[in-house]
């Protein structure tokens, strides 16, 4: 049986990805994603010209080639020709590409600027990332807040069924309006992750110490989902991007209640400075804030994993001096991957977590830890306390 030459092979898998863009231009399940912006659709429309100028590129040179095997083949009696260099023949296969490139160029030069002009916004928004969640602060509004994986640990581990947008929920969305121009400035808190929203065509590195600038302007509401595109470790894979883009009025609500949300949200963590707590309510609030903060580092048994994360169970910081629990939490330590919580948590929530891992995990100090310890402590300003 004689074997497929292999331009024939690379004929037919350029016929076959001409195809695929063609068919499944509409619904993107092949192709790439064509977005709800200008840009977005600047950029579709970049990567299809350059697609299709690509595949009549492979079309005229993998042509030329089989026509040539196929005319030219020994069997004919066909006899190599013996020649050297021709001016002619080079100045056109230079001059053919120049242009071509330059066609590929103009429009392209055009898109990349288009994307890196930030001016004249109508909001600003800072994203920063940290292992391994979003925090958005919207500039001029006293509005900010983490956004973190809203999808439950059994759905993970297998325990449950995983919903429709498996790892790619939060629990407090990115929420923006349609028709105004947004500025994003992106930075971290510790490793490098990237922002990426495939709908708007914004993907930026954020970098410690360095601060990027990306914006959108969004045409049409809705949910709009993405995830960190960068390695940024264990948990990489559990940092999702949740955008809900909304009509102007709509939004303007939305800022409304949220500062009244976030306004109440301080007052209650104020109240909590002069309220305790019993056993009991302190377990039940810290196993929540563990769950959701810690268990990705040291898992939900509290064993951690070894040589990356030290384990709560036993740990000599969950069964030792309260205050270096305290001020592991709140200052966290550098140098590791522990951060500090000050302005993740409230004083109750630290408080209440602290307690949950100094009695859990089969630690059973007895120690309960409330709100007003944890203010007292942040209060005094006590340093950093070495692990004894």
């Amino acid at each position: 049986m004689k074997r497929i030459p292999v331009t024939v092979w690379l004929t037919l898998e350029v016929f076959a990805a001409t195809w695929a863009s063609s068919t499944f231009a509409e619904d993107n399940v092949l192709n790439m994603t064509q977005g709800v912006t200008q840009i977005s659709e600047e950029v579709y429309h970049l990567h299809m010209l350059i697609f299709y100028i690509c595949c009549a590129i492979a079309l005229v040179v993998f042509g030329a080639m089989f026509y040539s095997i196929y005319k030219h083949r020994k069997s004919k009696g066909a006899v190599a020709a013996h020649f050297h260099e021709s001016t002619k023949v080079e100045i056109v296969w230079t001059v053919i590409p120049i242009i071509i490139l330059i066609a590929m160029a103009v429009p392209a030069t055009k898109t990349l600027l288009a994307m890196e002009d930030t001016s004249q916004s109508d909001l600003t928004i800072k994203i920063t990332g940290s292992q391994w969640k979003w925090h958005y602060s919207y500039f001029e509004q006293d509005v900010e807040f983490f956004s973190l994986l809203a999808t439950t640990q059994n759905q993970i581990d297998g325990i449950e069924a995983k919903g429709a947008h498996y790892l790619l929920e939060v629990d407090n969305a990115l929420v923006l309006p349609i028709n105004r121009k947004i500025r994003f400035l992106l930075t971290s808190d510790d490793v490098i992750h990237s922002w990426w929203v495939p709908d708007f065509a914004v993907k930026k590195d954020t970098i410690p110490g360095f601060i990027n600038e990306a914006w959108t302007k969004i045409d049409k509401p809705g949910v709009y989902r993405g995830q960190c595109a960068e390695l940024c470790g264990r948990a990489h894979g559990f940092m999702p991007i949740v955008v809900h883009a909304m009509a102007e009025d709509e939004y303007d609500t939305w800022l409304e209640g949220k500062k009244a949300e976030l306004a109440l949200a301080k007052q209650q963590a104020a109240d909590a400075l002069s309220s305790e707590l019993s056993m009991e309510e302190l377990m039940q609030i810290g196993e929540k804030v563990y769950v959701e903060r810690c268990a990705v580092c040291h898992q939900a048994n509290g064993e951690g994993i070894p040589g990356a994360f030290p384990a709560i169970k036993g740990s000599k910081i969950a069964t030792g001096d309260v205050d270096v629990h305290i001020d592991t939490i709140v200052n966290g330590r550098a140098g590791t991957a522990m951060q500090a919580f000050d302005n993740q948590l409230t004083e109750k929530e630290i408080a209440a977590v602290i307690t949950y891992q100094r009695n859990g995990f089969e630690n059973n100090t007895g120690d309960v830890v409330q709100a007003s310890d944890i203010n007292s402590f942040k209060t005094q300003g006590q340093g950093t306390k070495e692990e004894q």
